[in-house]
Formats: structure tokens, sequence, C-alpha cells
């Protein structure tokens, strides 16, 4: 009889339930970055889905955090595996998309300061490109940064760089 007593689990922690409320409450605050289409094709409970909606309406900081707590608690009636895959994926979307645009900002960088060089460079990448294009679109935008004016080739050069990676599907 005494064998059994040690086979029952031991009991949760109130810390642990906390760490884990808390989580949940965060994966719900995470969800409220979703459009309506996206939470949808979460198939989520009807009560969550209308907490998630009601929380980009409150404006008060006492109510927010009220219905966040309000989230979590609903959170934990459901089976978030579907849900934290949603969230890494927007995640990881969300950051390949940053370093997409930062490799693009450092290649506009580049064939501003590094002339016609570069320029060959740029072409080997995006052969479709139009050379006197990219090669006007660069002096125009090295002309403003010397002359101190805004940058606005700078600019439709950056914007044509991305429509270049977009044309060609592939990332920096």
């Amino acid at each position: 009889m005494h064998d059994s007593e040690h086979n029952h689990e031991a009991p949760v922690s109130k810390t642990r339930r906390k760490r884990t409320m808390e989580a949940l409450q965060k994966l719900g605050e995470a969800l409220l970055t979703f459009d309506d289409d996206a939470l949808l094709k979460l198939d989520l409970p009807e009560a969550l889905l209308e907490a998630l909606q009601t929380t980009n309406r409150i404006k008060a900081h006492g109510a927010y955090r009220r219905q966040l707590q309000y989230i979590g608690k609903l959170m934990r009636q459901v089976d978030t595996t579907r849900i934290e895959a949603a969230v890494q994926a927007r995640q990881h979307q969300q950051t390949t998309n940053t370093r997409e645009f930062h490799l693009l900002e450092e290649l506009r960088e580049a064939l501003i300061t590094g002339g016609d060089a570069m320029l060959a460079t740029v072409l080997q990448q995006f052969p479709m490109a139009d050379r006197q294009r990219l090669r006007k679109l660069a002096r125009q935008a090295r002309k403003e940064r010397e002359d101190k004016q805004p940058p606005k080739a700078s600019r439709t050069l950056f914007r044509y760089l991305r429509e270049l990676q977009e044309e060609s599907g592939q990332s920096t």
C-alpha cells in the first residue's frame, strides 16, 4: 500500500501553474496580431474568438489586462499546438521579411556608394534588371546625397530592387 501512494504524480506547484497560465496568456496576446481571416482558419472556439475580437476595442489599460487574463483562461481549454505553430510561422515570416528588407537596403547603399563596380554584382544577382535604370537611379541618389536633398531617387532605387527580388522569387 505504501508503494501505491508513491506512484501518484506529485501535485503541480503553484509556480508552475502560474507560469503555464502566463504562457497561455502570452500566446493569446500573440493572437491579437492576427486578422479575422487568420483567426477563423485556426478553428478557435467561439468564446475565444469573441474575446480576441473584443480585446481590440478595449482602450482602458486595466480592462485590457483583465481581458488578456480572460483570454488566458479560455486558452486553457484549447489544444494550443496549432496556435503555437501559427504564431511561430508568423514570427518566422516577419523575421525573414525584416532580414530581406535590410539586405536590400545594404544592396542599395552599396550601389550608391560603390558605383559601377557594384552594378555588375547586382546584375549577376538580378540578370533581368535594367542596367541603365539602375545606373541612373544610383547616380541620382548619389547626387541627392551630395547636395543634401531629400532621398527621392534612393527610395525609387530601393523600390526597383524590391520589384526585381519579387520578380525573381529569391531572397537576397
